[in-house]
């Protein structure tokens, strides 16, 4: 995707925490309950079951900005797993040993939101275990001055006696205590961060790796914790739903949406819009290099998989986003070196191994995938980025990758994506032109992708009649067409943005060559960016609202007949 950067975003105020030498109070109550949740379901990256314990071992991700600087930390969450539901006060206990480095322990009030550049920090709270330092970091869900690097309201260094005795954290109304074999190491007035009644647990390294050997939790009387599994599981596919609805007319067409795991997991009404409606997914961010493989030869599949399983357990088709992109793309990818030709020879291994790797882990569970995304330059020209692709393979790149997919997985479909072709010029040109060529040089490619960003009606709108023109020209090239990435501004009012939505489907509709249709978002609860200048923006391009069907989507119901 190109353009705008989607974020949500949180602040620090100025609250400090206070250290106390006494032991915890109230919420150190008998419990009614405890749960075990080293028997629950993880699956997160790095963390895996070992014995009866959890093992947890580094695998770095960041998330990079769209020019590929920076590097914002993006620790993992137990999202397709089990998560808990708790109701007042809650006790929850660890203890960690074999510490080589550092131990990172989130518990967090909701999912992070992963935007395109950015990781968007919930309200919760997060400890990191160095040695005896122990420092206690807590995030109020205020505003924050800059998204890539976030602010927690409260945050401490405190020493604890012992580093592998039970670490506690206790929540009591307002109060949150930090508790350390038995005593209180910090105290603060912030428990009102946990107010959504759900917990979400991280646990990750950044160097190193330690064992998990108990993990409960547990309330006192009057209070209660239990465990849950993700939203979506209770969402079911609707008779009347946009697929429903294209299946009447024409049976081979797919109605997809990109979609993230976080709000699949915690937001039931966003789970419901999306499977009730929609009969393909894209993973928006999941399947990007830079979370598929944060470090050289280590592979995070674990959210990419989950969002298949859940696909699949709806009888969704899914749409791989994406295998080369100048964006997303971990540091280790980008500084691969390409000064000589026998460090090209090297790199080139590296690269392909990495397309095998990936193309086979997920062989037989996608309809199609993206082997290339964005390869034109982001000025709407038609040279090519001087990506590392193309610093190693040249100009062929596409056909390089092309063949490697289709040998790890020949029955994929292949395509192209690209902003700015939707309508006829020398862009479209230099997308047709490069398929055409990629399978001339032995690649298999199947068709192209439109984006169909619609981020200005007065520069980007599309008509019928080009995009018309567009679907018959690459149909006379024997290509096949997603619209790929469809979102359209509200900035001239929900109805122009609701003919612009029905215009762009209508006429996908009625070209055999254009085979599916997705939009490039769910519901505006996640659509959030950052101007030129850094300052928010939440947007609202999607064909629903804070849960609520918008004057968009019942555009596209009519366009569906």
């Amino acid at each position: 995707m190109a353009g705008r950067r989607h974020v949500l975003i949180v602040l620090a105020s100025g609250l400090v925490l206070v250290l106390a030498g006494c032991s915890s109070s109230e919420t150190t109550a008998t419990p009614d309950a405890v749960v075990d949740l080293l028997e629950q379901d993880w699956q997160t990256p790095g963390v895996t079951v070992d014995g009866d314990g959890l093992q947890v071992v580094a695998t770095a991700p960041v998330i990079v900005e769209q020019d590929g600087e920076g590097g914002q930390p993006n620790p993992p969450v137990n999202l397709a797993g089990t998560h808990l539901e708790a109701t007042g006060a809650f006790v929850l206990s660890a203890t960690f040993t074999d510490v080589t480095a550092d131990v990172s322990w989130g518990v967090y009030d909701s999912p992070p939101v992963i935007a395109d550049e950015f990781r968007i920090e919930p309200s919760g709270l997060r400890l990191t275990l160095r040695g005896d330092d122990l420092e206690v970091a807590v995030f109020d869900g205020s505003p924050q001055q800059e998204v890539t690097a976030p602010r927690p309201a409260h945050d401490e260094h405190v020493t604890v006696p012992d580093p592998a005795a039970e670490l506690s954290v206790h929540r009591s109304g307002n109060t949150l205590e930090i508790v350390s074999g038995g005593d209180t190491v910090s105290s603060v007035p912030l428990g009102g961060v946990f107010e959504s009644g759900q917990l979400w647990l991280g646990l990750s390294s950044t160097g190193g790796s330690f064992r998990v050997g108990s993990l409960t939790a547990a309330a006192p009387t009057g209070s209660s914790v239990t465990t849950a599994g993700p939203a979506v599981a209770q969402a079911e596919p609707s008779e009347d739903g946009l697929q429903a609805l294209a299946a009447r007319t024409r049976p081979d067409f797919t109605i997809g949406a990109a979609v993230a795991l976080g709000p699949l997991a915690s937001d039931p009404e966003y789970a419901r819009e999306l499977v009730g409606n929609f009969g393909a997914l894209t993973p928006e961010n999941a399947m990007k290099p830079q979370f598929l493989s944060p470090q050289q030869a280590v592979y995070t599949f674990e959210e990419a998989d989950a969002m298949l399983a859940i696909a699949e357990s709806k009888g969704m088709a899914v749409h791989g986003h994406t295998i080369a992109f100048t964006e997303a793309m971990p540091r280790w990818m980008r500084e691969l070196p390409t000064g000589s030709e026998l460090e090209r020879r090297a790199s080139a291994e590296t690269l392909l191994d990495y397309v095998t790797t990936v193309v086979t882990h997920f062989k037989g569970r996608l309809d199609s995938l993206d082997v290339v995304n964005e390869p034109f330059d982001v000025d709407q020209g038609t040279s090519f980025q001087q990506n590392i692709w193309y610093r190693v393979f040249g100009p062929s790149y596409p056909a390089v990758i092309s063949s490697v997919v289709h040998e790890a997985d020949p029955e994929v479909k292949q395509f192209i994506n690209e902003n700015g072709a939707d309508v006829p010029g020398h862009r479209q040109d230099a997308l047709l032109k490069l398929a055409l060529d990629t399978n001339a040089l032995g690649g298999h490619i199947d068709g192209v992708g439109l984006q169909a960003h619609v981020y200005d009606l007065e520069t980007d709108a599309i008509s019928a009649d080009d995009l018309g023109a567009t679907l018959a020209r690459f149909d006379d090239a024997g290509l096949r067409v997603r619209i790929s990435e469809n979102d359209v501004t509200d900035d001239r009012g929900p109805s122009a943005q609701a003919e612009q939505y029905a215009t762009v489907l209508s006429t996908c509709l009625r070209s055999p060559a254009c085979i599916s249709y997705t939009t490039w978002g769910v519901d505006n609860r996640y659509n959030w960016w950052l101007d030129d200048d850094g300052s928010l923006r939440q947007g609202h391009d999607f064909v629903f609202d804070d849960g609520q069907p918008t004057p968009a989507y019942d555009a596209l119901r009519r366009a569906l007949g």
